[in-house]
């Protein structure tokens, strides 16, 4: 391992447990730059996340960061600015990555053109889309689906385009999918955010914030305004299990977004078809206990991610297994009778 392949996994280790154990499965050629993405990302969270800041601040140094990105700004100004700014809300892991952005950006700097481009898009569409939530008044929630898919798509669709490129700069096999990935990609990053604000919801109640969508709950005749933990409502969970309908037939577009993968890219399959069956996961336990109070109540066990890492393995190069499987582990939940709601701003490809 080179040091610049230990230091990312170090840091990886400190804010992200989840990709720290997903990406290693990817191709070494591919781990580097995923794993450098992932840490850029991490640090536009990081500025977002940090109440020491005003909304303005936030603004300011998410484009130097972008500029940062893009080679237009030293790292160093940054990182002397930003770092004696942040407070004990910012875990000591960012800390950590926030006093080591020069070194991040100096890998991310040694990537072909097309690979810098990638990433430096991704930032820059992130920062630029997070801003726009950021002085909302979201304790009751967004207007309507299409804001949530928006929000969806900043925080994770972009992802997904940037893994895509990324993907397809590795294999010229994928690069011929890629009009069809790019859109698959969207879905499958707004299928993992949504399950992640479902499982959130009273994690992010409790600092006066909601993500659902008003426009699917007044439908079902509930007022997200009367919202409050230990709720007894059976309009509520109307609505939340439409939400978790949407999530899942976003989850079937990740699947078919993974089988776009040449079979034999074993380590690109596990990487996608670990995430997925978490989420999968995830929205079943959601669904069986719609009347949770806390997030802990519907966090998978490790028995659990240990149980996908296995069926991932054994099932990777069969279509039919890996359509059989998702199959089943979605049984119980609802389908969406609509059509899923548009995708955010995605770019074009």
């Amino acid at each position: 391992m080179s040091d610049d392949d230990a230091l990312q996994s170090h840091l990886l280790e400190g804010v992200s447990r989840t990709f720290a154990l997903t990406i290693p499965q990817l191709p070494p050629v591919l781990a580097k730059p995923v794993s450098n993405a992932y840490l850029l990302c991490r640090i536009v969270d990081t500025i977002e996340d940090e109440t020491a800041l005003s909304s303005t601040e936030k603004r300011k140094f998410c484009q130097q960061f972008v500029r940062v990105v893009q080679g237009n700004e030293a790292a160093e100004l940054l990182r002397d600015e930003l770092g004696p700014r942040l407070s004990t809300v910012t875990s000591p892991a960012e800390h950590e990555l926030i006093h080591l952005i020069p070194r991040v950006i100096a890998i991310t700097h040694s990537f072909d053109p097309p690979q810098r481009e990638a990433l430096a898009s991704c930032v820059e569409i992130m920062a630029n889309g997070m801003a726009e939530f950021q002085d909302r008044d979201l304790r009751y929630g967004l207007a309507n689906m299409e804001e949530m898919s928006n929000y969806c798509y900043y925080v994770a669709g972009v992802v997904g385009e940037m893994l895509t490129k990324l993907f397809c700069h590795y294999s010229p096999e994928i690069a011929a999918h890629s009009d069809e990935m790019m859109k698959l990609a969207v879905s499958f990053g707004q299928g993992l955010q949504m399950t992640n604000i479902l499982k959130d919801l009273w994690d992010d109640h409790a600092r006066g914030v909601c993500w659902l969508p008003r426009d699917i709950f007044g439908q079902c005749g509930f007022d997200l305004r009367k919202l409050k933990p230990g709720h007894n409502d059976p309009k509520f969970c109307e609505g939340f299990k439409h939400l978790i309908g949407i999530a899942h037939g976003h989850l079937k577009n990740a699947l078919a977004y993974t089988l776009y993968i040449p079979s034999r890219e074993t380590g690109l399959r596990e990487f996608c078809l670990w995430a997925l069956g978490m989420a999968v996961l995830t929205l079943r336990k959601i669904n069986k206990n719609l009347y949770f109070s806390d997030s802990s109540q519907v966090k998978i066990t490790r028995r659990a991610v240990k149980a996908t890492v296995l069926t991932s393995r054994l099932l990777r190069s069969s279509d039919i297994l890996l359509n059989t499987a998702f199959f089943l582990a979605g049984s119980g939940l609802q389908r969406s009778s609509r059509q899923l709601p548009a995708l955010g701003h995605h770019t074009d490809t």
